[in-house]
């Protein structure tokens, strides 16, 4: 079995990934081939990088970074949820990746990204040199919500047939990539 970590990259009071990464751990909860981990960086409160020395080293010295990678670490495949923000991506999902760096190389990732009119297109193209740096490899299927905000009633999220679909290839992909990949890792 995958185990899959979801990343709800925002933290803002009244997000709305919140019940689109909900969404994300139903679909892959029902899917059957994965164990979701739910990383809620909300929750999860990480201050901005607080370690004395560089991440590809591992000698933290904070119980919160030390728990954020053995959670990573422990990770096959990944889902990051995340918000475009002013063309770029949300700063707590930059933080949360900047304070790791082994724990996530070879490692698969798609994204389900959302926003108005670009469904997070810009902010998936403004990650792509950190994803690349620190060694993920990105599926080709991402999921691109648009106008997402009109799809969340009552605190869920109403994903129709099309995001569905694509939600369910790139877990599919993902699945696929997190298995030859850690084939990779065992043999590296």
């Amino acid at each position: 079995m995958t185990k899959l970590m979801i990343v709800v990259g925002s933290v803002r009071p009244g997000r709305i990934g919140l019940p689109i990464a909900q969404w994300v751990r139903d679909q892959a909860e029902s899917d059957g081939r994965f164990e979701v981990d739910f990383a809620d960086l909300g929750e999860i409160g990480l201050p901005f990088m607080d370690e004395p020395k560089h991440p590809r080293l591992r000698q933290y010295t904070h119980q919160h970074t030390i728990d954020w990678s053995r959670r990573v670490e422990a990770a096959d495949a990944f889902v990051f949820v995340t918000p475009e923000y002013n063309h770029s991506y949300s700063p707590a999902l930059k933080n949360a990746l900047d304070f790791l760096f082994v724990e996530w190389s070879r490692k698969p990732v798609a994204f389900v990204a959302y926003g108005g009119v670009s469904g997070g297109t810009r902010g998936l193209m403004a990650m792509a040199p950190v994803i690349e740096a620190l060694g993920l490899v990105r599926a080709q299927t991402n999921v691109e919500i648009h106008g997402a905000g009109s799809l969340v009633k009552d605190g869920a999220f109403a994903a129709d047939e099309r995001l569905a679909g694509t939600l369910g290839k790139a877990l599919t992909e993902l699945n696929g990539l997190a298995a030859t990949l850690g084939e990779y890792r065992a043999r590296s």
